[in-house]
């Protein structure tokens, strides 16, 4: 059995005993409590993040000597998202967009690497953040933070000892604010998840929460299902707000991330129509 498959079973059987332990009822209370303002909130972040994305797409894809306007860049990261939060694995749009601005580059490989940096360098950021919250901030895993900062200092000096990532992100400042605008968005997002399903917490008690979710978040899924409401019940549970809150806030969140996502299948639409014509 591939990897892949066996990271699928894994995100199938988080949900199955999420289902077993807290029962459909917390499941079916994130769906009840979504309204009309926190989709409209969610879809006004999605735009901030998602231009910021694309702006750091197109500044790695600048550096490794490939041109990306910025609408385009929009436009497929757009439906990137959608084709992320709709399908197992949590990649697949990635990769499309890696393969599709290859082709259209002349070179797929060069187009992949572009995607492959831009996440990678989102991601980076996206760690030491998480990592510079918890040790400021409570939260249930603030015991070990010191420890775990160690680690990412250590991970990171490795990281930008490896040949290439100068080269390909010599814009490190730009696209470390854009990566920091996406955590951002995306954490706020979050709170306001948070407190559509019920949370009364204060914002520097969800702010730990949310981070830590939104790592679990990029752990192979089926369409963005499986591992966030596992970490999200665990670290609500941890941090004294109930596993059923949780699961709730993560079916909340889904949600809004998914309605936020629907411009990008209208980007794909568009574009089979296109080629149809």
């Amino acid at each position: 059995m591939t990897t892949k498959r066996w990271a699928h079973l894994a995100a199938a059987a988080t949900l199955a005993v999420l289902v077993w332990r807290v029962g459909t009822g917390p499941f079916l209370d994130g769906l009840r409590a979504v309204d009309g303002r926190a989709l409209a909130a969610a879809s006004g972040l999605a735009v901030l993040t998602t231009v910021c994305c694309a702006w750091r797409w197109r500044t790695v894809a600048g550096g490794l000597g490939v041109e990306l306007p910025l609408r385009t860049a929009v436009a497929a990261y757009y439906r990137s998202l959608f084709l992320n939060v709709t399908l197992p694995g949590g990649m697949v749009g990635d990769v499309h967009r890696g393969i599709s601005h290859g082709r259209e580059s002349r070179d797929v490989g060069l187009g992949l690497r572009a995607v492959a940096w831009e996440r990678s360098a989102g991601q980076a950021v996206q760690i030491l953040l998480t990592v510079a919250v918890l040790l400021v901030l409570p939260s249930p895993v603030r015991a070990v933070a010191p420890l775990v900062a160690v680690a990412v200092l250590g991970v990171a000096a490795a990281a930008l000892a490896i040949r290439g990532w100068p080269r390909a992100l010599t814009a490190w400042p730009a696209i470390a604010l854009a990566s920091a605008l996406v955590v951002a968005g995306h954490a706020v997002t979050f709170v306001i998840a948070a407190r559509t399903a019920g949370a009364t917490a204060p914002p520097d008690q969800l702010l730990p929460l949310a981070l830590l979710v939104l790592l679990g978040a990029a752990l192979p899924n089926i369409g963005g299902w499986g591992p966030r409401e596992g970490v999200t019940a665990w670290a609500f549970a941890a941090a004294g707000l109930g596993a059923s809150l949780g699961v709730a806030t993560a079916v909340v969140y889904g949600v809004m991330v998914f309605v936020a996502s629907l411009p990008g299948a209208a980007v794909l639409f568009i574009t089979w129509m296109r080629r149809d014509a």
